[in-house]
Parts: C-alpha cells; structure tokens; sequence
C-alpha cells in the first residue's frame, strides 16, 4: 500500500489512512484496505500496472501459497495475476527475521495514468 501511495503522490501513507490507534481498523483485512488504496488512487486518476513484492522471512515457506497470495492480490490490485511479482528470501540467519521475530516485505509498483 505504502508504495502505492507513494508512487502515486497523493501524500498519503497506510499509518495516515488506517491508524492502528483507531479501532475501527482493529481486525480489518489488509486485502481490504488495499482494496480501498487501489480505489483511492482510481479516484486521483492512477491504475496499477504492476507490482513487485519481495517478502523476507526464515518461515513459513513461501512457495506453496505464492499462487494463492498472487491472486488474492491481483483481485484487490484490479489487475491481471501476470501483473503481480512475490517472492521470498531469507537473511540467513541475520536480523529479527533470521532470528524468527517477525516477517518483513518491500514492494515497487508502477502505476499508469488514466489522464
């Protein structure tokens, strides 16, 4: 979400939109909120092209749900499953993720103008 926002200049982040300290978010579906991102960005006249996602963590594996996180993904991005990267590295060990503390991503997108 944050890249999509990001990309698009909006200036907008997930922490401004969703707050963690409202508890109306408390529970919600990431899946839904970029649902209301993607149609955020459609109404400042942005599409999403594609997107690149690179999860890091040491488990679980992620190969046997990647088909399934694509589209799941895809549905929400509005967007063909051919436009939606994930993949999975580890640290080796290294770092909160190494240790098995926690899971972090990064992701790049490129969003199309409907103007």
């Amino acid at each position: 979400m944050d890249a999509l926002l990001g990309a698009s200049g909006i200036g907008d982040d997930i922490g401004s939109l969703f707050p963690d300290t409202d508890p109306a978010f408390a529970g919600v579906s990431s899946v839904a909120l970029l649902a209301q991102v993607v149609e955020r960005l459609a109404q400042a006249g942005w599409r999403v092209g594609n997107v690149d996602v690179v999860v890091v963590c040491e488990q679980p594996k992620l190969s046997e749900h990647r088909a399934a996180m694509r589209q799941v993904l895809a549905a929400a991005l509005k967007v063909s499953e051919d436009a939606v990267g994930i993949k999975a590295t580890t640290t080796e060990g290294m770092g909160f993720e190494g240790r098995g503390e926690g899971i972090s991503a990064t992701a790049v997108c490129l969003l199309e103008s409907l103007v």
